[in-house]
């Protein structure tokens, strides 16, 4: 079902901050890099020799280019549609799939954020072992604090956040331009090349290339920002720009802290390392400062991820609010214009996870690899949108490329790479948390007195019932778990 022109604009907020090119791009490379880095050399080696290390950031790197240039492809040739994960989403399929894109969006957010609050405080465990790994009483306690100082602040107005982020963005980014130039000058192509198709138990290097591919699009994921804060951009033409800026620089510094790794420890020896392990490859080069020196950089640069994720997350349900699809009171934004009632829901389900991971043992990567897998759905209809409009010829833009209709043809191929990639088990446990959305779109369609759902959604809703019945009795037998 085509619902291309039945995309209603969210309320408009009483003050709206907008955003000129540098936010965009400061929001984008914010919310991607944030504490992923600083583990990546572990995480990848963990399941990768070298040869299926390179392959899997020349897939990873392609593909993303390829979503890069549809997102680009999208603010040109529909600019009118705002918060592009969701609205293009509803473009393409209608109402429901497009809230169940905000939804998994949503929930990818503040998911994330928990594992971002406990990255941090188990940065600060290296000088203050009170904080433990990052999930002891202290460390709650502590995370708890930061994340209501930091839910304060934004209240006060977006604009204010956006350039705190810019700041912190530049900030985070020198501790890393310093690591990249320590480790180069500490390298020896010979680590490098040992064993540089890994040994037998690490499998296939099919096997070993898909290892990387979810550790890969969890260190990516956030190059949609500019597109999700599109209805405040100075100009439309600028998210697109800042997408494709944002994403160029952090594909140097990720491919470079993760490559340059391998050439000061060989695989096995890095996929030991503890994380943060960028600490333990500097420590190795340069000495004990090098750890600081990366713990440090954590710590500021999982502060600045957290902004940009908080803000990320609250306009991913404010829009979509605005539209219809979730209930009034979250398109209501305070006197600053900023989506208030959509943050506190963001930061209540954030204060919840934070206390529950003091009774679980779901890992740090679980959380991300979880995190990654709910916003895997919302990549591919946004590249499937951008194949429809290119294949039809429709939109704004003056100039239609020729290019448009192949780079989101691979796009799509490759998010559905991505699904595969990412394995049945994260799939199902992406179902169990989709599948409750519909309370909140069933409560939404009542307010608006509208029929819940056409033929096709309801299809949909059986679907992802039936996925979500299979995960929780799965879970309950033991038979799936984090």
């Amino acid at each position: 079902m085509n619902a291309t022109s039945a995309v209603p604009k969210p309320a408009p907020s009483p003050a709206p901050a907008k955003l000129g090119l540098g936010l965009l791009v400061a929001l984008v490379v914010g919310s991607i890099i944030g504490s992923g880095i600083f583990g990546l050399p572990q995480n990848m080696a963990s399941g990768a020799g070298a040869g299926a290390i390179l392959i899997g950031w020349t897939v990873t790197g392609v593909g993303m280019l390829l979503l890069v240039r549809v997102y680009q492809m999208l603010s040109l040739r529909k600019p009118e549609l705002d918060n592009g994960v969701y609205a293009y989403a509803r473009a393409l399929s209608g109402e429901y799939v497009g809230f169940n894109s905000a939804w998994g969006y949503w929930v990818s957010a503040w998911i994330g954020n928990v594992g971002y609050l406990v990255a941090a405080f188990g940065a600060l465990g290296y000088f203050f072992p009170i904080f433990g790994n990052g999930n002891s009483p202290a460390a709650i306690l502590g995370a708890s604090v930061v994340l209501w100082g930091i839910h304060f602040m934004v209240l006060r107005g977006i604009q204010g956040a956006a350039v705190l982020n810019a700041v912190v963005t530049a900030a985070k980014i020198v501790p890393l331009l310093l690591f990249i130039v320590l480790v180069a000058l500490a390298f020896q192509i010979d680590t490098f090349r040992l064993d540089f198709w890994g040994d037998a138990q690490l499998g296939s290097v099919l096997d070993q290339v898909k290892s990387t591919m979810l550790v890969t699009v969890w260190v990516f994921i956030g190059i949609e920002g500019a597109s999700v804060y599109s209805a405040r951009a100075k100009k439309r033409e600028d998210v697109g720009r800042a997408t494709v800026i944002g994403f160029l620089i952090c594909l140097l510094l990720l491919m470079s802290v993760s490559l340059l790794s391998l050439g000061v420890f060989n695989q096995p020896t890095l996929a030991g390392l503890k994380n943060p392990s960028m600490a333990g490859v500097l420590e190795s080069a340069v000495g004990t400062w090098g750890a600081v020196l990366i713990y440090v950089g954590l710590i500021v640069s999982v502060g600045g991820g957290f902004l940009a994720w908080m803000l990320l997350a609250a306009e991913s349900l404010f829009t979509p609010a605005g539209g219809g699809v979730m209930p009034k009171w979250l398109a209501q934004p305070n006197r600053q214009g900023v989506p208030a009632n959509a943050l506190w829901l963001t930061n209540g389900m954030v204060q919840l996870f934070l206390v529950l991971t003091l009774f679980s043992e779901a890992s740090y990567l679980a959380l991300i690899s979880l995190s990654t897998a709910m916003i895997l759905v919302p990549y591919l209809f946004s590249a499937a949108y951008g194949l429809s409009l290119a294949w039809r010829g429709e939109g704004a833009r003056a100039a239609h490329q020729r290019s448009d209709t192949p780079i989101a043809a691979l796009a799509t191929l490759y998010c559905v790479w991505l699904l595969y990639a990412a394995g049945f088990k994260y799939l199902l446990l992406s179902a169990l948390l989709y599948a409750p959305g519909v309370l909140l779109y069933a409560w939404a369609k009542r307010q608006r007195k509208e029929r819940v759902f056409t033929v096709w959604e309801w299809a949909i809703l059986a679907g992802l019932v039936a996925l979500a019945g299979v995960a929780a009795t799965m879970l309950a037998t033991g038979k799936l778990g984090l």
